[in-house]
């Protein structure tokens, strides 16, 4: 009996390890079963990681949680193409329920890997002309999701609004992004209807920012940038650039404007991820179907000046633009 007591805490202490060893094989057991959601982004930057964050949030709001109810594996390629291909196969031979795509690059990449499982774009600005759908109303096969057609009219009207002076526009884009050159296309057509100069720059990556930047600044009044993710990767360089000839940039979404550029009526890139991430749990839940459910457009736009950037430009806003983006926008101090 004295040595059964002797041993009675080790049987005890071993007794509990097997416990919770029994409790987090059958955690990891039911975790193994549940539905995968698998999310791939292209890189890292601030507008596309706010999508990142939207999409958990509207999965979220439609009941689904990671770990609870269904599995998240988000994979982010670094701006590695090639892990854009292996990611996107990984996912199908995980047999993932669905895929969302942050962007067109990883859209592209799923789209290329699998033609049975839902895929989710999420901030695709055209997706027909992209070829990843037939339609934008009605998409035909097993892709659908949300575009970042930004409010470009209304972009164009508040840099004049701002720069009433404004005769030549400068719009820098990379060449390789569907995105990108489908805004510029359309910004072009605006602008020229206004009776505006457009002067193109494109850049084939982040490498020719600078140069590219540095010979297009001083041939214009003011700079725009579509929604672009590799600009928007690197937007200290771009404005590091355009400070020293004091060109203002006129990026399309709200947070290049927080990272150096001077305004924009552009779309809450959080909002657009929750509206794919909701998207996602209506095909999820077996409620839609990608190829009757037509592209979701975001109708409004989100006023963003930078009152900072205004400042070490010599740039004066008008006191009721101020107070609109006071009232129902933000204003960055």
């Amino acid at each position: 009996m004295s040595k059964i007591k002797r041993f009675l805490p080790l049987i005890l202490i071993f007794g509990g390890l097997l416990a919770l060893l029994g409790v987090k094989t059958i955690k990891e057991t039911r975790q193994a079963k549940l539905p995968t959601v698998a999310i791939l982004q292209p890189l890292s930057h601030p507008a596309l990681d706010e999508i990142h964050r939207g999409i958990i949030a509207g999965l979220a709001s439609a009941g689904y949680h990671n770990k609870q109810n269904i599995k998240i594996d988000f994979q982010n390629a670094q701006n590695d193409q090639s892990n854009l291909r292996l990611m996107s196969n990984r996912f199908v031979t995980e047999k993932a329920k669905v895929t969302i795509g942050i962007a067109t690059p990883a859209a592209q990449s799923l789209a290329n890997a699998t033609k049975k499982i839902p895929v989710i774009l999420g901030a695709v600005t055209d997706p027909a002309s992209a070829n990843l759908v037939h339609n934008n109303q009605r998409p035909g096969a097993n892709i659908t999701g949300v575009s970042d057609r930004a409010p470009i009219q209304k972009q164009l009207a508040l840099m004049q609004t701002i720069m009433p002076q404004l005769k030549t526009v400068g719009v820098l884009y990379s060449s390789s992004d569907n995105s990108a050159t489908s805004q510029m296309r359309l910004f072009k057509k605006i602008a020229k209807k206004a009776g505006l100069t457009v002067v193109e720059a494109s850049l084939s990556s982040v490498n020719d920012l600078e140069q590219v930047s540095q010979t297009l600044a001083p041939k214009v009044d003011a700079i725009y940038v579509p929604t672009d993710n590799t600009i928007a990767s690197a937007m200290g360089t771009l404005v590091r650039t355009t400070d020293k000839t004091k060109t203002p940039v006129f990026p399309s979404a709200e947070t290049m404007v927080k990272d150096g550029g001077l305004a924009t009526v552009g779309l809450s890139q959080y909002d657009l991820g929750v509206e794919t991430g909701k998207m996602a749990a209506q095909v999820l839940s077996g409620k839609a179907k990608p190829a009757t459910t037509p592209i979701h457009y975001l109708r409004k736009g989100h006023l963003v000046l930078n009152l900072k950037k205004a400042k070490a430009l010599h740039i004066t806003i008008p006191k009721d633009t101020i107070k609109t983006a006071q009232q129902k926008g933000t204003v960055i101090k």
